[in-house]
């Protein structure tokens, strides 16, 4: 499916809104998506599963911003799964094996929030930080590119 046909299909689904871009909101995400990563290689002593978490929602918060920078947000239901699905429409072929370790991630981060019984195993929270870094990198990187007069603090 096409972006633009991506686009009109989750406006008429409700699964996404126009939103005005806003810098301001867009660094603040970014930032979060920062401080999420630091958080998240703080905790892979402490807790594995948590770390696993953290380092997702960095991956979500700068998911959230390039959405923001596209002009969209996610609306109520399925907002996770939507940030994945708009990544994946927008980022590109090139991108496509990051974005599917962030649907992985999204899913092991679900089960581990709901489900009684599941482990995170060191490994695994530090191949999910490893990637939530190149994520973010990447996002921060677009957002440049695509505003290179702009002058954000990230």
């Amino acid at each position: 499916m096409a972006y633009e046909k991506f686009i009109e299909e989750y406006l008429s689904k409700e699964l996404i809104k126009k939103q005005k871009s806003s810098f301001i909101a867009i660094e603040k995400l970014i930032n979060r998506s920062i401080k999420d990563l630091k958080a998240a290689k703080a905790n892979l002593a402490i807790d594995e599963g948590i770390a696993y978490t953290i380092a997702y929602l960095a991956m979500l918060h700068a998911g959230r911003a390039f959405m923001l920078l596209k002009g969209f947000r996610p609306n109520d239901g399925y907002q996770h799964k939507t940030v994945v699905e708009f990544m994946s429409y927008t980022m590109g072929v090139e991108y496509k094996s990051i974005v599917e370790r962030f649907d992985r991630m999204r899913r092991k981060r679900n089960i581990f929030t709901y489900e009684i019984d599941i482990s995170i195993s060191k490994t695994e929270a530090d191949s999910a930080l490893e990637t939530a870094v190149k994520f973010v990198d990447l996002i921060k990187e677009a957002i440049k590119k695509e505003n290179p007069q702009a002058h954000f603090k990230f």
